[in-house]
């Protein structure tokens, strides 16, 4: 038996990536410890009665179509939901974008529906193609986001994807990769309702329409949410949350949440556990096999670890990685449902407001500036759609995401608010109030039926999470030279890092942010992946390991 304070594994970081290698981990019989800092496990997810009894809002998170089809779900979402995890769904409207002269393009989830509405037939017929070489080529695209990018796993994944073309289709993805979502769209469509559907979708992404890897991930996007639509957990985020630490308990993970993790221990070369303080004091936890970090580069490679234990290389990545745009949330309580002039959009469970990579981009371009955009792109999230029990009957919620948001502030594109006290209370109130003007103008009356409004600005996602760098909740920018096979940089791209027992996970890793726990199930993967090297001793560990967590448990 191991002592209180030592474990085979020790996780730092409880969010989506941090709870999924914890518990993967504790079902091959090791010992786990999962810590963070915050009061709460989940990162990013999570909900609350912010404004008035009886209206459920998801603080930031919310949708889970990366989650129900990807690796960790496959595993442990029977688990899950034998722990109450419940999901609603859409089978008809998916989402839609409405421009500022009030047109509207709808998606469903029948691809054909959606393409029926486009002007051009050739545009269908190009739309419906892209979503059908995204089909052919999905399992190789799968294993590129669900491995290591480097070594025979790259090979065998990007081979994947040169049939049935050969390099032709393989240079066709490259094509792509160095695309920018506009300039997809412009190459791919003679019409605008492709662009004006998914353009703001790439925000999802951290990208902005002008970025390279747009034109990769907009099929992605479309075909992601036509199959899988856009799950929200029955209840509220917090309930996901719940499921999962019930999951915890009962596989014996030693959850320590107010624990905010200062330093790694490094001994004879080799990662062997953690310094952390909480309100008791200070505490020191050992790990026997591995330490898994959910955190930033910066934070792992210049702060956590010994600085003697840092190549150059890897120092160089750390303090060269960079965040993206910031982001903020406003939540809604309305007395009944938004009166929107196009009708259909009270069926829509996300929709935007913009026209398209035009709006989007320059929204970002004042963003990167420094600016306050003048015509943001709003996120609207209208989930009592799925989920009725969110709400009383008859009333309704705004989930409102602003992704278009500058780190450092030093100004207001439209001239109207006053920002030389930086990202002040006063300043998230007032674009607010802009933010809502702007709905305003596609649902008249929406103003006179808000019953309260809660706000979570830039310094609100970062004081909640240590890795939402000046209030970037994707962990760092995900422009391409930071992306993919150079996430978070160059040297250090490996979840393994240079220091042995030590793995790094979390959104500043391969495959990025999202709600999908790929890092966390991949390396939780690699770790238990049985070797031609395993001992009798390990197989008695883990025997005895399963008895731990059971009686934990009961």
């Amino acid at each position: 038996m191991t002592a209180p304070h030592e474990f085979d594994a020790i996780v730092v970081g409880a969010g989506i990536n941090g709870m999924t290698a914890a518990a993967l981990l504790a079902r091959e019989g090791w010992s786990v410890a999962l810590l963070d800092s915050a009061d709460e496990i989940g990162g990013f997810i999570g909900s609350a009665e912010l404004i008035r009894p009886g209206y459920v809002h998801d603080i930031w998170s919310s949708w889970h179509p990366l989650f129900i089809t990807g690796p960790a779900y496959a595993k442990l979402g029977p688990d899950l939901h034998r722990h109450g995890l419940a999901y609603a769904n859409t089978d008809d409207a998916l989402t839609a974008s409405v421009a500022d002269d009030g047109s509207v393009t709808m998606a469903w989830r029948d691809p054909a529906a959606t393409a029926a509405q486009f002007a051009d037939q050739a545009d269908g017929a190009a739309y419906l193609a892209a979503l059908n070489r995204f089909g052919a080529h999905v399992g190789a695209i799968g294993g590129l986001l669900g491995s290591e990018l480097r070594g025979t796993a790259l090979v065998r994944h990007t081979l994947g994807l040169a049939r049935p073309g050969g390099t032709t289709e393989l240079e066709a993805y490259a094509r792509d990769v160095a695309t920018s979502g506009r300039a997809w769209c412009r190459r791919e469509f003679r019409g605008h309702e492709v662009d004006h559907l998914w353009a703001p979708w790439l925000l999802h992404a951290g990208l902005a329409p002008d970025n390279a890897s747009g034109g990769l991930m907009m099929p992605v996007l479309a075909a992601s949410m036509h199959g899988a639509g856009l799950p929200v957990v029955v209840g509220g985020a917090g309930r996901f949350v719940a499921a999962f630490r019930a999951l915890l308990e009962e596989l014996g993970v030693t959850v320590r949440t107010g624990t905010r993790v200062h330093a790694i221990d490094v001994t004879g070369g080799r990662a062997t556990g953690v310094r952390a303080a909480t309100a008791e004091g200070e505490v020191r936890l050992r790990a026997t096999r591995a330490v898994l970090a959910s955190v930033t580069p910066s934070a792992l490679y210049l702060d956590l670890l010994p600085t003697g234990t840092v190549p150059a290389a890897a120092r160089r990545d750390a303090v060269g990685y960079r965040a993206g745009r910031a982001a903020a949330q406003l939540h809604l309580a309305l007395s009944g449902p938004v009166p929107w002039n196009d009708e259909r959009l009270a069926t829509v469970p996300l929709l935007h407001l913009s026209d398209g990579s035009a709006g989007t981009a320059i929204a970002c371009a004042e963003a990167e500036a420094g600016l306050l955009p003048r015509r943001p792109t709003v996120v609207v999230g209208q989930q009592h759609v799925l989920d009725p029990s969110r709400v009383p009957e008859g009333a309704a919620t705004l989930w409102l995401q602003l992704q278009e948001l500058p780190r450092r502030l030093v100004g207001d594109a439209a001239g109207e608010i006053d920002t030389s006290e930086g990202w002040s209370s006063a300043v998230v109130e007032a674009f607010a109030d802009r933010v809502i003007a702007r709905i305003e103008r596609h649902a008249p009356g929406l103003g006179s039926r808000i019953l309260g409004r809660h706000l979570v600005g830039p310094a609100e996602l970062e004081a909640r999470n240590a890795n939402a760098i000046d209030g970037d909740p994707y962990g760092g920018a995900t422009e391409l030279d930071q992306n993919l096979m150079w996430r978070p940089g160059p040297a250090t791209a490996r979840h393994k890092t240079v220091v042995p027992g030590l793995w790094h996970i979390g959104a500043s890793t391969h495959p990025g942010p999202g709600l999908g726990g790929g890092s966390g199930h991949l390396v939780a993967e690699q770790l238990t992946r049985p070797s031609r090297g395993a001992t009798v001793l390990d197989g008695a560990r883990r025997a005895v390991n399963r008895r731990r967590g059971t009686a934990a448990a009961t």
